[in-house]
């Protein structure tokens, strides 16, 4: 059987399913793909198009809305925070802004887009009319789910221009009293077939999301307040938290930095890139062929069975993909409406608690204890798509150990077999589980083997584990990627992070990625 047709049937029955039968197509669009053969790509546009059109524009560094600056907005405080009404728009949608401000207080609304500019990581594209702002309630978490959801009014609204280039948007709200915060949302551009579609990772950035942090009320799908200013844990926590809600204090996402490093880096470049969100891969606007590769730079941790869809048909159809964080693909969900039918604006996930309204995708547990069609567990693991999975939390950054230093991976960065990249590795790690499975038909190679004292759990940790960044090659050339790190999308772009041997060793990754193929 071909590598092609082994694949595939990924997508049908679940990894151990599919080495077990050995049969069975995916079919997508009425088409069997196991006859398919990766499509012929167009020649790279790096350096032409509109992303290199747009970063020869001036840029300004007023889109930073720092954490720790003095006029940023605080959740106890609540001086002016507000939502966005979708997490993606396309040219000639409306996108509607709610804000909440804590006395009443003129302000405005600006829109950034993040680049390069030269180096000053955005661009001004948009200004909203002077604005009268007013205080909005906080509202309490909803009996059952421990839902919060904000039915503030809308303050603006905006309609996308059609010469919009796609990419990361930051609306900032800005108080005549100077205190500030934003949120982000993404101008998508599905109709172009770029060389890379960037995707963000929306749905883990709202499981982290514990809006408010005012010591009382705020939830995430982690903790909760046990009592009034002590932080609790599982007991405490949402099983559905909502997109209709502020992020947490200054409004950029935990853990957005790794996407706006690596959409300034590739961006630097002149890469051929357009962007998307998690909720557009589970609401079906992504169509993995039309581009050369997926990339996922940051925390992409919680995905529903239509998000997983997408990534395992661009590996059958040959296009490649990459994850530069670690963590990846880890929880299933669901996507739910909200109340007035919007679709998609919640993210459910009830983890190690019962839950009470499975559907036909199974409970919303870890991916790796889903059972597949054949009431195997351990098949629908994410290793069986990645190559390497999560395996441990660390307290401090560790060196990533490089192997494999003759792989053309490693070309141009001059590294030696056990040479270290100093603190690397940080805050997640994947590696390989002998105990899982594993993607058929592919070569796979562990870049680095990288050991870590792991923190978690009780008594201090569940102690030494290693970290692997992991390339899985399948027969016909298709490349999936795996970092197995947080700080990698750092060390490309971010300053107080940045290699230049993990810049080198990424550039070839994705040139690697855009050489057509014949």
């Amino acid at each position: 059987m071909s590598a092609i047709s082994r694949r595939t049937a990924i997508s049908a029955l679940g990894a151990g399913a599919a080495v077990a039968a050995g049969i069975a197509a995916y079919q997508y669009g009425g088409e069997a793909l196991a006859d398919r053969r990766p499509p012929v790509r167009k020649p790279t546009s790096t350096g032409r198009g509109p992303i290199a059109a747009e970063n020869s524009r001036a840029g300004s560094a007023a889109w930073k809305v720092l954490p720790d600056d003095r006029t940023a907005s605080k959740d106890r405080l609540g001086q002016i925070q507000g939502y966005a009404s979708a997490t993606s728009v396309a040219h000639g949608e409306s996108i509607a802004f709610h804000v909440s401000l804590r006395t009443p207080q003129p302000y405005r609304v600006e829109i950034h887009r993040v680049g390069h500019y030269g180096g000053s990581g955005g661009r001004q594209v948009a200004t909203s009319p002077r604005l009268r702002g007013e205080p909005r309630p906080t509202p309490k978490p909803r009996p059952g789910t421990g839902e919060i959801v904000c039915d503030w009014p809308v303050s603006w609204t905006l309609r996308v221009p059609a010469d919009w280039v796609s990419g990361i948007y930051l609306a900032v709200f800005h108080a005549e009293d100077g205190h500030r915060s934003c949120t982000p949302f993404v101008v998508r551009d599905t109709s172009r077939a770029s060389d890379l579609l960037v995707v963000l990772p929306f749905a883990t950035y709202q499981a982290y999301n514990q809006w408010p942090l005012d010591g009382r009320t705020g939830k995430n799908l982690y903790k909760g307040y046990a009592r009034p200013g002590v932080v609790g844990n599982n007991k405490h926590r949402a099983f559905r938290v909502s997109f209709d809600r502020p992020y947490s204090d200054h409004g950029l996402p935990r853990w957005g930095e790794l996407d706006i490093s690596f959409a300034q880096w590739a961006e630097r470049h002149g890469y051929d890139v357009t962007y998307a969100t998690s909720v557009d891969l589970h609401e079906g606007r992504v169509d993995p062929e039309r581009y050369a590769a997926l990339v996922f730079p940051g925390h992409d941790e919680y995905w529903s069975k239509p998000m997983r869809d997408v990534v395992e048909k661009a590996v059958s159809v040959g296009t490649h993909v990459a994850f530069l964080a670690a963590n990846n693909i880890y929880f299933h969900v669901r996507l739910a409406d909200a109340q007035d039918g919007t679709p998609a604006r919640a993210v459910v996930c009830y983890k190690q608690d019962e839950d009470p309204e499975p559907d036909a995708n199974g409970p919303t547990t870890r991916w790796r204890d889903l059972e597949d069609e054949d009431g195997r567990k351990r098949g629908r693991a994410e290793q069986a798509l990645l190559g390497v999975q999560y395996n441990g939390i660390l307290a401090t950054p560790a060196p990533l150990v490089v192997r494999e230093p003759g792989h053309w991976f490693w070309a141009g960065t001059g590294l030696r077999d056990g040479e270290e990249i100093r603190d690397l590795v940080a805050v997640e790690a994947d590696g390989y589980d002998k105990k899982m499975p594993v993607p058929p038909g592919a070569r796979r190679t562990l870049l680095s083997e990288s050991p870590y004292g792991d923190t978690w759990g009780k008594n201090g940790g569940r102690g030494r584990r290693i970290q692997n960044t992991s390339l899985c090659e399948h027969e016909d050339g298709t490349l999936v990627f795996v970092a197995g790190t947080f700080h990698w999308s750092l060390a490309l772009q971010d300053p107080a992070h940045r290699d230049a041997r993990v810049e080198r060793a990424t550039r070839n990754l994705v040139e690697r990625m855009l050489t057509p193929r014949r």
